[in-house]
């Protein structure tokens, strides 16, 4: 036999090899992703806030004594800083340190100022996956490693319809005619425009009456981080938003917020994240993976991955886990296992969403074994005409493959399957093993998908081939 055919046989076998290998241990993977997931270690010295301000008590700012103490402990080689049980009010951002723990002591309740001027002045941040300068988050972390955020205690942003949520420009959270918001021209229309033309990040300037909303917890190109046991509640804007980050575990934390784009949870770029045993109750997607808008997302090209999202329970939310819709720099290898989702404001169990001007690929995407009871739309929903005044004109077509689904059961949605691809860009390879949807109320919605695979699918009561 001739070299250039053995050649090619040995490539054939070995391609079908690792297709088989990669359909049987594709949760395999999950045990070599956990192994690069470490929480952060700290010195066992405590710097008590009480110890940083004059006369310090329970309702008064407490914002200089404690970044008094956070200072002090990251230069004396890091340990825990410890606020005390009590209520206080924290007028202004909190911005955390390499080798700090943040403990709040159980009963520990800090609420925010909603004066936008205590967030200034403005920082790097990425918002709406788009890189510029704009208000600090309300908790900020930028260029640190070995950070934390544990403890009992209640983080209170405060945000309502009549401060932050108006800002979104909806009457239904307080704006009405004649009042700004981010919807404004000067507002988020320029800094996407600033986007797609490539202006540099140092000419983006927002801030004071530019209407963006901060995100509550934005943590930006940081390694080794700990948020563990706390609450987080009235929002202005996404809650917990780690960007180009490494090593992040995300456990027992609860987001409670129903304003205007209140993500629960929303890696952006990282690699190698555990979010689990945490609880989502919000006014947007409970968990949403991204990695950058349009051009930023492709000129940063940083993919989100090595994603391991489990034993959660998400309630009032548009997806329980969503990937998209700022997703240009691509998705792959999420893992989601063992959650519970249910509530007549859920409106999918998973959501992926992209459009031809946003891109992106996203690919490994596997999920079993999670309850659904009610959502409102559909179980698995795949979108590549996500926000339809965006347009499907752009020039970079996203990318859905390998995506497997199973042991999922649903007890009521519009949906079992809605699947929107373009036709220059198919949903390809998804797989919908052993799964029963009930109180489905219309047929699936497959629009150019190729590679289904439906094994063992009972939709009300009947089997689907």
């Amino acid at each position: 036999m001739p070299m250039n055919h053995i050649k090619c046989y040995i490539l054939f076998f070995y391609f079908v090899f690792v297709s088989y290998s990669f359909t049987q241990s594709e949760w395999q993977l999950v045990e070599e992703i956990l192994k690069n997931i470490n929480p952060p270690k700290f010195p066992n010295k405590e710097f008590n806030i009480f110890n940083y301000g004059h006369e310090l008590e329970i309702k008064t700012d407490i914002k200089t004594a404690l970044l008094k103490a956070i200072d002090d402990c990251s230069k004396n080689g890091g340990g825990k800083v410890i606020i005390p049980k009590g209520e206080y009010y924290c007028g202004g951002p909190i911005h955390l340190k390499s080798n700090v723990n943040l403990y709040l002591e159980e009963g520990t309740i800090i609420k925010f100022s909603v004066n936008p001027d205590d967030y200034l002045p403005i920082v790097f941040t990425r918002w709406e996956g788009v890189e510029c300068y704009n208000y600090s988050p309300l908790i900020y972390a930028y260029n640190e490693k070995n950070i934390a955020i544990t403890g009992k205690g209640i983080f209170d942003g405060q945000a309502s319809s009549a401060n932050w949520w108006k800002w979104n420009g909806n009457k239904r959270y307080g704006w009405e005619l004649g009042m700004p918001s981010q919807r404004d021209s000067s507002s988020r229309p320029r800094l996407m425009k600033m986007n797609n033309n490539a202006i540099p990040v140092e000419k983006r300037i927002f801030g004071k009456g530019y209407y963006l909303r901060p995100n509550f917890l934005q943590i930006i190109n940081c390694k080794n981080i700990l948020i563990e046991g706390v609450t987080f509640t009235n929002s202005p804007m996404w809650i917990i938003h780690p960007v180009l980050s490494e090593n992040i575990i995300i456990r027992d934390v609860k987001t409670i917020s129903e304003g205007p784009n209140t993500d629960g949870c929303d890696p952006e770029s990282c690699k190698n994240v555990l979010i689990e045993n945490c609880y989502f109750d919000n006014g947007d997607d409970c968990i949403a993976i991204k990695s950058g808008r349009n051009l930023d997302g492709r000129r940063i090209n940083v993919p989100s991955e090595n994603i391991v999202i489990r034993n959660c329970v998400m309630k009032d939310g548009h997806g329980g886990v969503s990937i998209g819709s700022e997703i240009s720099g691509g998705v792959k290898n999420i893992f989601i296992e063992n959650c519970k989702m249910d509530s007549p404001n859920l409106d999918r169990a998973l959501r992926i969403k992209s459009n031809s001007y946003r891109g992106g690929i996203v690919e490994n995407i596997f999920m079993r074994n999670v309850e659904v009871g009610q959502v409102s739309n559909a179980v698995i929903h795949l979108n590549m005409k996500y926000d339809p005044s965006e347009g499907n004109e752009g020039k970079y077509p996203p990318t859905f493959r390998n995506i497997k689904v199973e042991n999922v059961n649903s007890k009521k949605s519009e949906y079992a399957l809605e699947f929107m691809g373009l036709e220059e860009s198919p949903i390809n390879n998804v797989q919908i093993i052993d799964c029963k949807f009930d109180g489905v109320q219309k047929e699936n919605l497959l629009q150019n998908v190729k590679n289904l695979k439906l094994q063992n699918v009972i939709i009300n009561g009947k089997k689907i081939e």
